[in-house]
């Protein structure tokens, strides 16, 4: 039996065990939920990650179709970037699957084809971690440039307040007020 054959017939343990880790990284008053609320909008995360997991191994077991792949990491990434993890903790899950399999299938890898074919596995959820990391990079990226484009418009708008109480007050800010007759 080859590695797909044992990938494919502990999926479910295995997609579970990956699903656990990854909601284990979040604050312990967020797990419970996140693992027992299964309304896909009572609990988008949990819902995003568990669809987004089960997609990525599919992938991995094919052809790994990188627009698919990013298909499917995207909506993660994109959770772990507004959260503001670092780099490696929002990344951590993916290289954690090569864990885990090995954990799963321990005592079924043997076989030398079998060990051969788990190496060329593990470099395929290598490019993913990589994919996956310009991408975060990018969310991030995007999140720092929105914020520097609201500060901007929040510094705009103070200005233009300052601005409106000078003209009241009877001046214009950077000109020396003007008071009384011109020909006095």
């Amino acid at each position: 039996m080859g590695l797909k054959d044992l990938l494919a017939r502990n999926r479910s343990a295995i997609v579970q065990k990956w699903f656990d880790r990854i909601v284990n990284t979040y604050p312990a008053n967020s797990q419970n939920f996140i693992k027992e609320q299964k309304d896909r909008f009572s609990n988008p995360v949990g819902s995003t990650i568990l669809r987004g997991i089960e997609g990525l191994f599919e992938e991995l077991l094919r052809d790994m179709d990188t627009g698919k792949v990013m298909e499917y990491l995207d909506p993660m990434i994109r959770i772990q970037a507004v959260q503001g993890f670092s780099p490696s903790e929002a990344l951590s899950f993916i290289p954690s699957l090569k864990g885990i399999i090995r954990e799963e299938l321990k005592g079924e890898i043997q076989g030398t084809r079998v060990v051969e074919e788990l190496s060329k596995f593990e470099t395929r959820i290598d490019r993913i971690t990589l994919l996956a990391f310009d991408h975060y990079m990018n969310c991030r990226e995007k999140i720092y440039e929105i914020r520097l484009e609201e500060l901007r418009n929040r510094s705009a708008e103070v200005m233009e307040r300052i601005q409106r109480n000078e003209v009241r007050r009877g001046g214009a800010p950077g000109l020396p007020r003007v008071t009384g007759d011109p020909e006095e």
